[in-house]
C-alpha cells in the first residue's frame, strides 16, 4: 500500500470520524438536556445535515472516491463504530438497533446525503 493510498484512506476515515462524532455529540448534549424522543427527532434531522457538509468538503477537496464508495464507506464506519463502540461497550445491549428513530433512519440518511452531495459536487465539475 502506498503512501497516497494511506493518506487517502485516512482523509475518508477522518471525515466518516468527523460526522459520527457530531451526531455522538448531538446525541450526548441532547440526553442531557431534552426527552429521549426528542434527542433522537434532533439526532435524525442533524445526522444528514452534518454528512452534506462533511461530504461537499471531501468532494470538493480530495474526492478519491465515487459518491457511491463514499456514501457505503461513510455508513459502513457509522454502523461499525455505534455496534462495537456505542452497542456493545457503552450501552452493552443491542436495544437501540430496535429503534429506526435511533437508528435505521439516520443510517439511511446519511447514506443518502452523503450519495447525493457526491453526485452534485462531482457532476458540477463536469465528472461522472
Amino acid at each position: 500500500m502506498g503512501a497516497g493510498t494511506v493518506r487517502e484512506g485516512a482523509i475518508i476515515f477522518v471525515h466518516a470520524l468527523a460526522g459520527w462524532a457530531l451526531c455522538g455529540a448531538t446525541m450526548g448534549i441532547g440526553m442531557a438536556t431534552m426527552s429521549m424522543q426528542t434527542t433522537l427527532i434532533v439526532h435524525a434531522a442533524l445526522a444528514p445535515v452534518f454528512f452534506t457538509a462533511l461530504s461537499f468538503l471531501y468532494f470538493s477537496k480530495f474526492n478519491y472516491t465515487t459518491p457511491l464508495q463514499t456514501a457505503i464507506i461513510f455508513l459502513l464506519f457509522v454502523v461499525l463504530v455505534d455496534f462495537f463502540a456505542v452497542a456493545l461497550l457503552i450501552n452493552r445491549s443491542l436495544e437501540m438497533f430496535t429503534s429506526p428513530l435511533g437508528t435505521w433512519i439516520p443510517f439511511g440518511l446519511i447514506f443518502l446525503s452523503t450519495y447525493l452531495t457526491g453526485l452534485i459536487v462531482v457532476r458540477g465539475r463536469g465528472k461522472s
